[in-house]
């Protein structure tokens, strides 16, 4: 029979296995409704990605040629259909809006989610903004929310887009992990790092950074973290905002923020 220490050793392993196998449903809890956006001068784009998969986005043009298209990647527990309100926030600023949907999520409910998956997507999508849609890389402001804080730094550190905007990001996922499972040996265990803070001092573009002080998932400490460490970076604190309320609390002037940013004259734009 097993001894104390080894019924302890194995509820550990099984602890850790458990992590290892489960960890992507708990990334990335995607919605499976699949409903398709509904907005008004929107059009959804199919792009076939070098993979193979289709990638879906949602795409309002500016109102006129030239001006600003905000590039969204939304939160882990979201999908394109319900990212219309804050399209309509930007189109009546008269910027453009495009928003790109994850492998594994919505109208993409077919394929399974990875750090890689959505990034290569990601990717493809942007590829067909500049070449299909004809809308300049300076003409590109990044937004990521959330989880998809981790695919805007990315796509910026592959080149993409003129400046970016991170709303409740995060340091990195193992840092996450490491905070709610202390025990665990999770920087050994996890598969997607989206590590958020080991790119951003080689990030010269300017940043945007706005989080709740409030923030009960991601830390308002890391949304400090991040903005102290990008060469270029404004934190935007919204006081007494949480993870989801943010844009309930203070949406408007937080869109005004953005804006306001996403158009400033930045070294000549």
């Amino acid at each position: 029979m097993l001894g104390g220490i080894g019924v302890v050793a194995l509820a550990y392993a099984a602890l850790c296995l458990a992590v290892w196998s489960g960890q992507r449903r708990l990334l990335f809890p995607a919605p499976k409704v699949g409903e398709e956006p509904r907005m008004d001068d929107a059009t959804l784009t199919r792009v076939t990605a070098p993979s193979g998969r289709t990638v879906f986005a949602l795409h309002v043009p500016p109102a006129k040629k030239g001006a600003v298209t905000v590039v969204h990647f939304h939160g882990n527990g979201e999908e394109l259909a319900q990212l219309t309100p804050l399209a309509w926030s930007f189109k009546r600023a008269g910027l453009g809006f495009f928003a790109v949907e994850y492998p594994g999520y919505g109208l993409a409910k077919g394929y399974a989610p990875s750090e890689e998956a959505l990034y290569a997507d990601a990717e493809a999508a942007l590829w067909h903004l500049h070449n299909g849609l004809g809308v300049a890389s300076p003409d590109v402001v990044l937004q990521g929310q959330s989880l998809g804080s981790g695919v805007a730094v990315e796509m910026a550190k592959r080149g993409h887009g003129a400046r970016l905007v991170l709303i409740s990001p995060f340091t990195s996922i193992d840092d996450m992990a490491a905070a709610r499972l202390p025990v665990l040996p999770v920087r050994w265990l996890i598969k997607d790092h989206f590590d958020n803070l080991a790119k951003a001092p080689a990030l010269a573009l300017p940043v945007l950074v706005v989080h709740g002080t409030d923030d009960e998932l991601i830390p308002f400490g890391m949304g400090q973290r991040l903005a102290k460490a990008f060469p270029t970076a404004t934190l935007y604190g919204v006081h007494g905002a949480h993870h989801n309320d943010l844009f309930v609390r203070d949406g408007r002037i937080i869109v005004d923020r953005i804006v306001e940013f996403a158009t400033a004259d930045f070294a000549g734009r």
